[in-house]
């Protein structure tokens, strides 16, 4: 077993409990539920502001500067796997893969294998960054398992570093497209009256509202009033479809990367992805609305319809400004040929 130290601070609000504060204001990715961090904090792994925790239960200090000893399984416990992987470019730090959906994107509890990371083990062998964890090499950030597109790992330690911060300052493009239920309008006074929402130039979206976990199911995300994290996603529809309109493809772009952003704010106002088991709800297409078939092939769509298009970032290493983009996939192409009237051929 080998250690990571995951360092972080609380937010200006932190929840009442040091327990739900932690789960609230650790990084994306981190997976760790309130159950695991009230085992770190018995077994002395979490310090805040310097001080080794003892009791979940503890009001936490706003601002408070938290360390998380963790405990990771050796890179040797985890197998290269021959998955087939779709490059779009690769170099000496880096390498960035169009995701197909369904490819979970590091080992997780209910997936220890079969991941992104085990497929870029076998193309890359020793030659992934170790900073993401011996869990996680290479992996600088995440596209859920059921989301496609682009998605960039790191080969190197200097470009994990580079990319972390490009990441953490925002300056990474990040645009996805999205089928949803309806058409977002601003026009609407139901939409524009929510909190953090308002109307850009050009008819942009922007949604600003803070996430964390739910607290009445912990694998699903929530908008929040108090100790979540900042996010702030734009949306902008390309086109829709209907009379009246009954959903629409929308291109988001991400400010923020909090974990399932897209589909949280897009449920918060109304306008949930289509095919989205835990956010869509049960809300169905109005089928007198959409071409014959349409509405059914939303209905059986299987996965969130959402697809991470266009990734730019300035290379880590060289400084040169990159950008890759990564077509809809087949399953995405059709659901909008039949909303479209055309058919899934």
């Amino acid at each position: 077993m080998t250690e990571e130290i995951l360092h972080f601070y609380l937010g200006a609000e932190p929840p009442s409990r040091l327990d739900k504060a932690l789960a609230a204001h650790a990084p994306d990715g981190a997976s760790l539920s309130r159950s695991r961090l009230a085992r770190l904090i018995a077994e002395g792994a979490v310090r805040v502001d310097g001080a080794t925790a003892r009791d979940p239960a503890a009001r936490p200090a706003p601002g408070a500067e938290v360390e998380i000893t963790l405990e990771l399984r050796a890179r040797d416990d985890l197998g290269a796997e021959a998955i087939p992987l779709d490059v779009l470019h690769e170099d000496a730090d880096v390498i960035v893969i169009d995701k197909p959906a369904g490819l979970a994107v590091h080992p997780a509890p209910g997936t220890p294998a079969g991941t992104l990371v085990n497929a870029l083990m076998w193309h890359c062998g020793d030659s992934l960054s170790g900073i993401g964890g011996e869990e996680r090499p290479g992996i600088v950030h995440r596209l859920d398992k059921n989301t496609s597109g682009v998605i960039v790992a790191a080969k190197s330690d200097r470009a994990h570093q580079g990319l972390a911060a490009q990441f953490a300052t925002h300056s990474v493009e990040r645009l996805y497209r999205a089928v949803v239920h309806g058409r977002p309008d601003a026009a609407e006074p139901r939409l524009m009256g929510l909190p953090g929402v308002s109307e850009e130039p050009g008819g942009v979206l922007r949604i600003e509202a803070p996430l964390g976990r739910n607290p009445h199911d912990r694998q699903r995300q929530a908008v929040v009033k108090s100790g979540g994290k900042r996010a702030v996603t734009r949306a902008r529809v390309a086109e829709s479809f209907g009379t009246p309109p009954a959903a629409a493809l929308l291109e988001c772009w991400l400010e923020t990367g909090r974990t399932h952003q897209i589909r949280v704010h897009m449920a918060h106002v109304g306008h949930g992805l289509i095919g989205d088991p835990l956010y869509g709800g049960r809300r169905r297409l109005a089928a007198r609305a959409l071409p014959a078939g349409a509405a059914e092939a939303a209905a059986a769509f299987p996965r969130q319809a959402l697809h991470a298009a266009v990734l730019g970032f300035r290379h880590p290493v060289s400084g040169e400004a990159m950008r890759f983009t990564a077509p809809l996939p087949p399953d995405m192409a059709a659901l909008l040929a039949t909303l479209r009237g055309g058919g899934a051929g």
